[in-house]
């Protein structure tokens, strides 16, 4: 295996980051008539490139295969995503002056919903979407949606024939892309002269400090610090201005970026400060150093043991758990510790769209919220741990009969 953005060849032995063991693609959700069929599990083993430092998954399974029509993550189910994009539009439009006569582009623009907020702003805006399910939502809410899987040679076309973008988004898709120069490069090719990107990503920081290894999955290839980032965009001439460290998925930065050349001829934005104090907090973490990157599997193996041992206790004792959100990091986590439906019965979840499925690998089914108020269970697993007070807050009413809640990341937690 060669790093995807360098080349550096990784080596099997010192370069490995975690090894996770083997799982199936973690939203490939399974219907009743795939449980009489056996589901392929492939190896989720990450490693970490010595020379730029960027962390990732080999691609063993085809993007297009693990991001397919029959998709089920839809973006519009959390109600605090949406207020964050909503949040972000609201500023985004006055700060880069956009108005009629711009074009907003979202790469992975899902089911719509950050474009949304741009149509009653009188801001003209297209998505990118490579998955039939979500990119249906989208076109039925009026927001112009194209299905197809964003690359330089799609923006060199679109450019080309339509116009290049004033403003491009790419929300927690950047992890997601095998061929990210080749994406990256795309970015750079569709972009106006004086034009921005922003970039959201979950921050390799928070991951490695806060145990977040259930953020580990096939559809993540990458896992992204702001310098690997910048040195990423630079090698396509982009340049890094501001960063933004969010609360979103355990942490995360957004990064803002423009053509380089602006900048040369001194007519692009100024660079933030706070470019160089996030750079300083990574250089002083270590994360251009092979410690910084060294101990973590022991850490992932020590949050397996522990969940399982709760669920064993709770089982033995007779008290029911019960899982809440069919996340795809609780199916790198559910996977990992090799958790089943005698563990851990059934998973709620408030999405229609995951509602009579069964979960990936694991096989536990995957109800509605009614089930949860008619079992009253005992305790109540909160697998997307990111939304944990989001959740909570939606579940107060579990507490009339009782219910404790829980989390595994970044250590077993009950409250």
């Amino acid at each position: 295996m060669r790093c995807r953005h360098c080349a550096t060849a990784l080596n099997e032995g010192g370069d490995v980051f975690a090894d996770l063991g083997t799982a199936p693609p973690s939203n490939a959700f399974l219907r009743s008539d795939d449980l009489a069929r056996g589901q392929t599990h492939l190896p989720l083993k990450v490693y970490t490139c010595p020379t730029c430092w960027l962390v990732q998954v080999d691609e063993i399974e085809r993007h297009d295969q693990l991001f397919s029509s029959d998709y089920v993550y839809h973006s519009s189910t959390s109600a605090s995503w949406l207020a964050h994009a909503r949040a972000f539009v609201e500023q985004a439009v006055p700060d880069l002056s956009l108005g009629p006569q711009s074009l907003v582009m979202e790469l992975a623009s899902n089911d719509g919903y950050l474009l949304q907020y741009l149509a009653p702003l009188g801001v003209p805006c297209v998505g990118i979407e490579p998955t039939d399910s979500t990119a249906r939502v989208a076109r039925e809410r009026g927001i112009e949606t194209i299905s197809q899987f964003f690359d330089l040679g799609f923006a060199q076309r679109f450019a080309r024939d339509r116009r290049q973008a004033d403003l491009i988004v790419a929300n927690n898709v950047l992890a997601h892309v095998p061929d990210i120069n080749d994406f990256v490069a795309g970015m750079a090719a569709v972009l106006a002269p004086a034009g921005a990107i922003s970039i959201e990503f979950p921050q390799l920081l928070q991951l490695v400090q806060q145990n977040q290894f259930d953020t580990i999955y096939h559809e993540h290839f990458s896992y992204l610090s702001l310098g690997t980032v910048q040195r990423i965009l630079a090698a396509q001439g982009l340049v890094v201005w501001d960063v933004q460290s969010l609360t979103t998925h355990g942490g995360s930065l957004r990064v803002w970026a423009q053509h380089a050349a602006n900048v040369r001829a001194a007519q692009g934005r100024p660079v933030s400060p706070r470019v160089e104090v996030m750079l300083a907090v990574e250089r002083a973490a270590g994360m251009q150093q092979a410690a910084f990157y060294q101990g973590f599997q022991p850490r992932c193996e020590a949050i397996k043991d522990e969940l399982l041992a709760f669920l064993i206790e709770h089982k033995r004792s007779g008290q029911r758990v019960v899982g809440y959100g069919a996340a795809a990091k609780g199916n790198t986590l559910l996977n990992y510790a090799g958790v089943r439906a005698d563990l851990l019965p059934y998973v709620v979840d408030a999405s229609p769209y995951k509602q009579g499925r069964w979960l990936p690998g694991s096989r536990i089914p995957v109800v509605g919220v009614d089930r949860l108020w008619r079992d009253r269970p005992e305790v109540i697993l909160i697998l997307p741990w990111n939304l944990s007070d989001e959740i909570g807050e939606q579940l107060q009413g579990a507490r009339e009969w009782g219910a404790t809640f829980a989390t595994a990341i970044p250590r077993l937690r009950l409250w």
